[in-house]
Protein backbone atom coordinates (compact mmCIF):
# COMPACT_ATOMS: atom_id res chain seq x y z
CA UNK A 1 0.00 0.00 0.00
CA UNK A 2 1.35 3.48 -0.87
CA UNK A 3 2.17 5.98 1.87
CA UNK A 4 -0.42 8.33 0.36
CA UNK A 5 -3.17 5.70 0.59
CA UNK A 6 -2.20 4.81 4.15
CA UNK A 7 -2.51 8.46 5.13
CA UNK A 8 -5.91 8.74 3.45
CA UNK A 9 -7.20 5.67 5.30
CA UNK A 10 -5.91 6.94 8.62
CA UNK A 11 -7.60 10.27 8.01
CA UNK A 12 -10.82 8.48 7.11
CA UNK A 13 -10.74 6.61 10.38
CA UNK A 14 -9.93 9.62 12.51
CA UNK A 15 -12.18 12.22 10.84
CA UNK A 16 -14.83 10.59 8.66
CA UNK A 17 -15.68 7.91 11.21
CA UNK A 18 -15.24 10.09 14.24
CA UNK A 19 -12.86 7.76 16.06
CA UNK A 20 -10.25 10.31 16.97
CA UNK A 21 -7.70 7.59 17.85
CA UNK A 22 -3.97 8.03 17.91
CA UNK A 23 -1.84 5.08 16.93
CA UNK A 24 -1.67 2.63 19.82
CA UNK A 25 1.35 0.69 20.87
CA UNK A 26 0.29 -2.92 21.29
CA UNK A 27 2.69 -3.28 24.19
CA UNK A 28 1.41 -1.76 27.43
CA UNK A 29 -2.06 -2.55 28.67
CA UNK A 30 -3.20 1.04 29.19
CA UNK A 31 -2.50 2.03 25.58
CA UNK A 32 -3.86 -1.26 24.28
CA UNK A 33 -7.23 -1.04 25.99
CA UNK A 34 -7.73 2.48 24.61
CA UNK A 35 -7.60 1.03 21.10
CA UNK A 36 -10.67 -1.24 20.95
CA UNK A 37 -12.89 -0.82 17.90
CA UNK A 38 -16.32 -2.45 17.64
CA UNK A 39 -17.80 -2.80 14.15
CA UNK A 40 -21.53 -3.56 14.02
CA UNK A 41 -23.09 -4.67 10.77
CA UNK A 42 -26.11 -2.36 10.95
CA UNK A 43 -26.98 -0.02 13.80
CA UNK A 44 -30.42 0.65 12.34
CA UNK A 45 -31.47 -2.80 13.61
CA UNK A 46 -32.95 -2.83 17.16
CA UNK A 47 -30.88 -5.93 17.99
CA UNK A 48 -27.60 -4.10 17.43
CA UNK A 49 -28.84 -0.92 19.10
CA UNK A 50 -29.41 -2.97 22.26
CA UNK A 51 -26.05 -4.71 21.85
CA UNK A 52 -24.30 -1.35 21.59
CA UNK A 53 -25.94 -0.18 24.79
CA UNK A 54 -24.69 -3.25 26.65
CA UNK A 55 -21.24 -2.82 25.11
CA UNK A 56 -20.92 0.74 26.37
CA UNK A 57 -22.18 -0.22 29.82
CA UNK A 58 -19.66 -3.07 30.07
CA UNK A 59 -16.85 -0.84 28.83
CA UNK A 60 -17.62 1.64 31.59
CA UNK A 61 -17.56 -1.14 34.18
CA UNK A 62 -14.22 -2.38 32.88
CA UNK A 63 -12.78 1.13 32.68
CA UNK A 64 -11.91 0.91 28.98
CA UNK A 65 -12.72 2.99 25.92
CA UNK A 66 -14.43 1.57 22.85
CA UNK A 67 -15.01 3.16 19.49
CA UNK A 68 -18.15 2.05 17.62
CA UNK A 69 -18.47 1.79 13.84
CA UNK A 70 -21.68 1.26 11.85
CA UNK A 71 -21.29 -0.96 8.78
CA UNK A 72 -24.69 0.26 7.52
CA UNK A 73 -25.45 -3.26 6.24
CA UNK A 74 -22.72 -2.80 3.63
CA UNK A 75 -19.83 -5.26 3.53
CA UNK A 76 -17.67 -2.92 1.42
CA UNK A 77 -18.01 -0.17 4.01
CA UNK A 78 -17.26 -2.58 6.82
CA UNK A 79 -14.12 -3.84 5.02
CA UNK A 80 -12.98 -0.24 4.46
CA UNK A 81 -13.59 0.61 8.11
CA UNK A 82 -11.53 -2.36 9.27
CA UNK A 83 -8.71 -1.57 6.85
CA UNK A 84 -8.63 2.01 8.13
CA UNK A 85 -8.53 0.70 11.70
CA UNK A 86 -5.63 -1.59 10.77
CA UNK A 87 -3.67 1.31 9.30
CA UNK A 88 -4.35 3.32 12.44
CA UNK A 89 -2.74 0.57 14.52
CA UNK A 90 -5.58 -0.26 16.91
CA UNK A 91 -5.13 -3.11 19.39
CA UNK A 92 -8.40 -5.06 19.12
CA UNK A 93 -11.50 -5.37 16.97
CA UNK A 94 -14.87 -6.88 17.86
CA UNK A 95 -16.91 -7.54 14.72
CA UNK A 96 -20.54 -8.35 14.00
CA UNK A 97 -20.11 -8.97 10.27
CA UNK A 98 -22.65 -8.14 7.59
CA UNK A 99 -21.44 -11.02 5.42
CA UNK A 100 -19.55 -13.83 7.10
CA UNK A 101 -17.05 -14.43 4.28
CA UNK A 102 -16.68 -10.91 2.88
CA UNK A 103 -14.68 -9.77 5.89
CA UNK A 104 -12.24 -12.70 5.97
CA UNK A 105 -9.41 -10.90 4.14
CA UNK A 106 -9.79 -7.82 6.36
CA UNK A 107 -9.67 -9.87 9.56
CA UNK A 108 -6.70 -11.87 8.26
CA UNK A 109 -4.82 -8.61 7.65
CA UNK A 110 -5.60 -7.43 11.18
CA UNK A 111 -4.48 -10.71 12.76
CA UNK A 112 -1.29 -10.70 10.67
CA UNK A 113 -0.39 -7.45 12.43
CA UNK A 114 -1.07 -8.97 15.87
CA UNK A 115 -4.42 -7.22 16.32
CA UNK A 116 -6.84 -9.11 18.57
CA UNK A 117 -9.99 -10.00 16.59
CA UNK A 118 -13.21 -11.65 17.79
CA UNK A 119 -16.71 -11.87 16.33
CA UNK A 120 -20.16 -11.57 17.89
CA UNK A 121 -23.61 -12.66 16.64
CA UNK A 122 -22.24 -13.89 13.28
CA UNK A 123 -19.04 -15.78 12.67
CA UNK A 124 -16.20 -14.92 10.29
CA UNK A 125 -15.60 -17.70 7.76
CA UNK A 126 -13.23 -18.44 4.92
CA UNK A 127 -10.11 -16.78 6.30
CA UNK A 128 -6.71 -18.31 6.99
CA UNK A 129 -6.91 -17.34 10.67
CA UNK A 130 -9.72 -18.66 12.90
CA UNK A 131 -11.61 -15.91 14.72
CA UNK A 132 -12.95 -16.61 18.24
CA UNK A 133 -16.72 -16.21 18.31
CA UNK A 134 -19.23 -15.13 20.96
CA UNK A 135 -22.82 -15.83 20.00
CA UNK A 136 -25.90 -17.98 20.21
CA UNK A 137 -26.18 -21.37 18.54
CA UNK A 138 -28.30 -20.26 15.60
CA UNK A 139 -28.96 -23.78 14.33
CA UNK A 140 -30.53 -24.63 17.67
CA UNK A 141 -32.51 -21.41 17.56
CA UNK A 142 -33.95 -22.23 14.14
CA UNK A 143 -34.71 -25.76 15.26
CA UNK A 144 -36.56 -24.42 18.32
CA UNK A 145 -38.85 -22.45 16.00
CA UNK A 146 -39.53 -25.55 13.91
CA UNK A 147 -40.10 -27.70 16.98
CA UNK A 148 -42.77 -25.22 18.12
CA UNK A 149 -44.52 -25.61 14.76
CA UNK A 150 -44.47 -29.41 14.95
CA UNK A 151 -45.74 -29.42 18.52
CA UNK A 152 -48.45 -26.80 17.90
CA UNK A 153 -49.69 -28.29 14.61
CA UNK A 154 -49.45 -32.06 15.10
CA UNK A 155 -51.30 -32.77 11.85
CA UNK A 156 -49.00 -30.63 9.73
CA UNK A 157 -48.64 -27.00 8.70
CA UNK A 158 -47.93 -24.69 5.77
CA UNK A 159 -44.95 -22.54 6.68
CA UNK A 160 -43.46 -19.33 5.30
CA UNK A 161 -39.83 -18.57 6.18
CA UNK A 162 -38.58 -14.97 5.95
CA UNK A 163 -34.81 -15.03 6.19
CA UNK A 164 -32.48 -12.30 7.43
CA UNK A 165 -29.26 -11.01 5.83
CA UNK A 166 -28.11 -13.26 2.96
CA UNK A 167 -24.55 -14.50 3.41
CA UNK A 168 -24.54 -14.10 7.18
CA UNK A 169 -23.91 -17.18 9.28
CA UNK A 170 -26.89 -16.27 11.43
CA UNK A 171 -29.23 -16.56 8.43
CA UNK A 172 -27.58 -19.68 7.03
CA UNK A 173 -27.60 -21.46 10.39
CA UNK A 174 -31.13 -20.45 11.41
CA UNK A 175 -32.49 -21.64 8.06
CA UNK A 176 -30.61 -24.91 8.54
CA UNK A 177 -32.21 -25.40 11.96
CA UNK A 178 -35.68 -24.60 10.63
CA UNK A 179 -35.31 -27.05 7.74
CA UNK A 180 -33.96 -29.80 9.98
CA UNK A 181 -36.73 -29.36 12.54
CA UNK A 182 -39.54 -29.36 10.00
CA UNK A 183 -38.04 -32.32 8.14
CA UNK A 184 -37.98 -34.25 11.41
CA UNK A 185 -41.70 -33.60 11.75
CA UNK A 186 -42.42 -35.26 8.41
CA UNK A 187 -43.83 -34.44 4.99
CA UNK A 188 -46.94 -32.77 6.47
CA UNK A 189 -44.81 -29.71 7.29
CA UNK A 190 -44.36 -27.80 4.05
CA UNK A 191 -42.40 -24.62 3.43
CA UNK A 192 -44.65 -22.85 0.91
CA UNK A 193 -42.40 -19.79 0.53
CA UNK A 194 -38.90 -18.81 1.64
CA UNK A 195 -37.63 -15.30 0.85
CA UNK A 196 -35.29 -12.79 2.43
CA UNK A 197 -36.52 -9.68 4.19
CA UNK A 198 -32.92 -8.49 4.69
CA UNK A 199 -33.61 -8.05 8.41
CA UNK A 200 -35.86 -5.06 7.62
CA UNK A 201 -39.44 -4.50 8.78
CA UNK A 202 -40.61 -2.84 5.57
CA UNK A 203 -39.10 -5.54 3.36
CA UNK A 204 -40.69 -8.32 5.42
CA UNK A 205 -44.02 -6.50 5.16
CA UNK A 206 -43.70 -6.51 1.35
CA UNK A 207 -42.62 -10.16 1.27
CA UNK A 208 -45.59 -11.18 3.41
CA UNK A 209 -48.04 -9.15 1.34
CA UNK A 210 -46.74 -10.79 -1.85
CA UNK A 211 -46.93 -14.29 -0.37
CA UNK A 212 -50.48 -13.80 0.88
CA UNK A 213 -51.57 -12.37 -2.49
CA UNK A 214 -50.00 -15.28 -4.34
CA UNK A 215 -51.96 -17.77 -2.23
CA UNK A 216 -55.26 -16.44 -3.62
CA UNK A 217 -57.29 -16.21 -0.43
CA UNK A 218 -55.65 -19.16 1.30
CA UNK A 219 -53.05 -18.56 3.96
CA UNK A 220 -50.08 -20.22 5.64
CA UNK A 221 -50.43 -21.52 9.17
CA UNK A 222 -47.16 -20.04 10.38
CA UNK A 223 -44.67 -17.36 9.35
CA UNK A 224 -41.18 -17.82 10.77
CA UNK A 225 -39.24 -14.55 10.70
CA UNK A 226 -35.54 -14.85 11.43
CA UNK A 227 -35.47 -11.59 13.32
CA UNK A 228 -38.09 -9.67 15.29
CA UNK A 229 -38.07 -6.50 13.22
CA UNK A 230 -39.23 -8.56 10.24
CA UNK A 231 -41.87 -10.20 12.43
CA UNK A 232 -43.34 -6.73 13.05
CA UNK A 233 -43.63 -6.23 9.29
CA UNK A 234 -45.26 -9.63 8.84
CA UNK A 235 -47.82 -8.84 11.55
CA UNK A 236 -48.71 -5.58 9.79
CA UNK A 237 -49.17 -7.37 6.48
CA UNK A 238 -51.36 -10.04 8.07
CA UNK A 239 -53.66 -7.39 9.57
CA UNK A 240 -53.74 -5.48 6.28
CA UNK A 241 -54.82 -8.61 4.42
CA UNK A 242 -57.71 -9.18 6.80
CA UNK A 243 -56.29 -12.20 8.62
CA UNK A 244 -55.77 -12.61 12.35
CA UNK A 245 -52.76 -13.90 14.23
CA UNK A 246 -54.92 -16.80 15.35
CA UNK A 247 -55.15 -17.80 11.69
CA UNK A 248 -51.47 -17.13 10.97
CA UNK A 249 -49.02 -17.53 13.83
CA UNK A 250 -45.88 -15.38 13.70
CA UNK A 251 -42.58 -16.26 15.33
CA UNK A 252 -39.51 -14.04 15.49
CA UNK A 253 -35.91 -14.17 16.63
CA UNK A 254 -34.08 -11.85 19.09
CA UNK A 255 -36.71 -11.29 21.82
CA UNK A 256 -36.62 -7.50 21.56
CA UNK A 257 -39.01 -5.60 23.87
CA UNK A 258 -41.53 -4.86 21.09
CA UNK A 259 -41.77 -8.56 20.30
CA UNK A 260 -42.07 -9.48 23.98
CA UNK A 261 -44.97 -7.05 24.33
CA UNK A 262 -46.70 -8.61 21.32
CA UNK A 263 -46.18 -12.07 22.81
CA UNK A 264 -47.56 -10.93 26.16
CA UNK A 265 -50.60 -9.44 24.45
CA UNK A 266 -51.25 -12.55 22.36
CA UNK A 267 -50.44 -10.95 18.99
CA UNK A 268 -47.26 -12.94 18.37
CA UNK A 269 -46.59 -16.59 19.18
CA UNK A 270 -42.92 -16.64 20.15
CA UNK A 271 -39.42 -15.29 19.70
CA UNK A 272 -36.00 -16.84 20.17
CA UNK A 273 -33.90 -15.27 22.93
CA UNK A 274 -30.20 -15.18 22.03
CA UNK A 275 -29.09 -12.68 24.70
CA UNK A 276 -27.17 -10.03 22.73
CA UNK A 277 -26.08 -8.38 25.97
CA UNK A 278 -24.25 -11.48 27.15
CA UNK A 279 -22.69 -11.96 23.72
CA UNK A 280 -21.08 -8.52 23.60
CA UNK A 281 -20.21 -8.35 27.30
CA UNK A 282 -18.47 -11.73 27.15
CA UNK A 283 -16.58 -10.71 24.03
CA UNK A 284 -15.40 -7.43 25.53
CA UNK A 285 -14.35 -9.05 28.81
CA UNK A 286 -12.33 -11.66 26.90
CA UNK A 287 -10.64 -9.02 24.74
CA UNK A 288 -9.73 -6.82 27.70
CA UNK A 289 -8.36 -9.78 29.66
CA UNK A 290 -6.22 -10.74 26.69
CA UNK A 291 -4.88 -7.22 26.17
CA UNK A 292 -4.09 -6.71 29.85
CA UNK A 293 -2.95 -10.15 30.96
CA UNK A 294 -2.51 -12.18 27.75
CA UNK A 295 -5.39 -14.43 28.85
CA UNK A 296 -6.23 -16.78 25.94
CA UNK A 297 -9.54 -16.02 24.22
CA UNK A 298 -11.96 -18.94 24.13
CA UNK A 299 -15.12 -18.86 22.01
CA UNK A 300 -18.43 -18.91 23.85
CA UNK A 301 -21.66 -20.43 22.51
CA UNK A 302 -24.94 -19.44 24.18
CA UNK A 303 -27.98 -21.70 24.15
CA UNK A 304 -31.02 -19.93 22.65
CA UNK A 305 -34.37 -20.10 24.43
CA UNK A 306 -37.79 -19.97 22.78
CA UNK A 307 -39.82 -17.27 24.51
CA UNK A 308 -43.58 -17.78 24.56
CA UNK A 309 -46.31 -16.26 26.68
CA UNK A 310 -45.56 -18.92 29.31
CA UNK A 311 -41.81 -18.26 29.42
CA UNK A 312 -41.65 -14.48 29.19
CA UNK A 313 -39.78 -14.28 32.50
CA UNK A 314 -36.78 -15.94 30.81
CA UNK A 315 -36.34 -13.07 28.32
CA UNK A 316 -33.30 -10.96 29.14
CA UNK A 317 -35.07 -7.70 28.19
CA UNK A 318 -38.46 -8.35 29.78
CA UNK A 319 -37.83 -5.49 32.19
CA UNK A 320 -38.00 -3.06 29.26
CA UNK A 321 -41.55 -4.05 28.30
CA UNK A 322 -44.23 -1.55 29.31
Amino acid sequence: MSIHRRHLLAASLGMGLGLGLTACQKSGSAAATDGIVVSFSDLSQPFFVAMRRDLEDEAQKLGVKVQVLDGQNNSSKQVSDLEAARVQGISAVIIAPTDSKALASATDALIDEKTVVVSVDRQIGGGKHPVPHFGANNVEGGRAMADWVVKTYPKGAKVVVITNDPGSTSSIERVKGVHEGLAAGGAAYQIVAEQTGNSKRDQALSVTQNVLTSMGGAHPDVILCLNDDMAMGALEAIRGAGFTTQQIAVLGFDAIPEALKRIRDGEMAASVEQNPGEQIRSALRAVVANLKDKTPIVSKSLTPVLITRDTLAQASRIGEVK
